[in-house]
This record gives structure tokens, C-alpha cells and sequence, in this order.
């Protein structure tokens, strides 16, 4: 991967674009921290605030509520396991390979830091996201932050997969609804392994990412190779 790359989202989450100042990347940095270690309900901006020494105001500035703030984090998580999927596939010459190396890197992309983007951890992030992201979609104004753009990179990722799985098979009649399940499944396999282990044949203390990794392919070619 290149030595440094710029995940830039032109975004209605935002006010003010936070990768663009000093401030805004940690904001940007240590809100990722707070909400891994706090959670998002007890994640305040007063609390963030507090921890890189400004005000209140100031973070008001870049987002309007801490809800908007959440969209951005999971927006600039698709982006960048979008990146990362587009990275590792595209010199790849068979469709299946494509396929596979897209799957892996989903469930991959946020077990390790990626040092091309110094002021984000993407493990953290990734838990959040796994734990959290549900929170941006399942809400009363979900239809109106829709129209907005708000989840135009989830839905990019997710087009972006299913050209994947019509590559493998062009007449497969589900491939949005396949991969975002699938998409889903990924977070929520390894979420169940670890708190609710009796959802799931996938054992945390035995190789998790692995096991998921086999899961996901497992449920998408039982799909797209007897599908009629």
C-alpha cells in the first residue's frame, strides 16, 4: 500500500472538513478513542473537550451533534476498507480470486493499523464500527440524512461488491441484498464470538477473524454457486 493516502469525504456530516486542520484531525483522533472506551451513549463533547484541551465550541464548529459525528467516522471506515478492497484486487486476473481477497479484506482491514493514515487508529475504529454503527442508520431521520448523502460510501462499498459477485456469476439475482448481509455478518460474527457466544459457532479464543473469514465465503458461494 502507498506510504501515506488521504481519505477525504466531501460530507453533509460535517460543518467544517475536519482532515483540512490540526484541530479537526484531533477531534477527529481522540473522539475514536473516547468512543471505543466509553461507548457512544456516554460519549459527550463536554468529555472531548476536556481531553484535547479546547472548547466545547470549537468542536461545534466541525459537527453539529456527536450523531453527525459518528456518520463521518463510519463514512471514512467504508471509504477506507473501499480503498483498501480496490488496493489488493485489482491486479487480480480471476473473478473467484477478486471475490476472495475482497471478503478477507473485509474482515481484515481493521485488525491491524494502517501507518498511510498516521491520526487514525483503524483497529479502534473498527470496533466501533462493529459495535456501533447500526446507531447511524437505525434512526427516525434516517430517510431525510439519506437524501442527504450520508451513506453514500457504505452504499459505494456495497455496489462495489456486487459487481464482485456478478463477475462470478452475471445471473445471481440478490447481490446487494447478499452483500450486505454479508457486510453486517462480518462485524457481527466477531461482535457475538466475543459477548454473545451462543449466536454464533465462531469461537473468540480459536482463531475469530480466520473463522469468520471462511463463514462469509462459505455463506456467499453456497449463494451465488446454486443460485437458479
Amino acid at each position: 500500500m502507498a506510504a501515506s493516502i488521504h481519505i477525504s469525504l466531501n460530507h453533509k456530516s460535517y460543518l467544517r472538513e475536519p482532515e483540512s486542520t490540526e484541530l479537526g484531525r484531533k477531534i477527529i483522533s481522540e473522539s475514536i478513542k473516547m468512543i471505543d472506551a466509553l461507548g457512544f451513549e456516554q460519549f459527550t463533547f463536554k468529555k472531548l473537550a476536556a481531553e484535547i484541551g479546547s472548547t466545547e465550541a470549537s468542536i461545534y464548529r466541525y459537527f453539529e451533534n456527536k450523531h453527525k459525528l459518528l456518520v463521518y467516522l463510519v463514512s471514512w471506515y467504508w471509504a477506507w476498507v473501499d480503498y483498501t478492497v480496490t488496493f489488493q484486487t485489482h491486479n487480480l486476473p480471476d473473478p473467484r480470486q477478486r471475490l476472495d481477497r475482497a471478503l478477507e479484506e473485509l474482515v481484515n482491514a481493521g485488525q491491524e493499523d494502517d501507518p498511510s493514515v498516521a491520526y487514525i487508529d483503524e483497529r479502534i475504529l473498527y470496533r466501533i464500527v462493529m459495535a456501533e454503527s447500526s446507531k447511524v442508520y437505525l434512526t427516525k431521520e434516517v430517510d431525510a440524512e439519506n437524501k442527504e448523502g450520508f451513506f453514500l460510501e457504505i452504499k459505494k462499498f456495497c455496489r462495489h461488491l456486487a459487481q464482485l459477485v456478478l463477475a462470478v456469476n452475471p445471473d445471481y439475482p440478490y447481490p446487494h441484498a447478499l452483500v450486505s448481509t454479508v457486510m453486517e455478518a462480518a462485524h457481527q460474527q466477531l461482535y457475538f464470538a466475543s459477548h454473545l457466544p451462543s449466536l454464533t459457532e465462531i469461537k473468540y479464543s480459536q482463531r475469530p477473524v480466520e473463522e469468520t473469514i471462511q463463514f462469509l465465503k462459505h455463506l456467499v458461494y453456497s449463494a451465488i454457486d446454486n443460485s437458479k
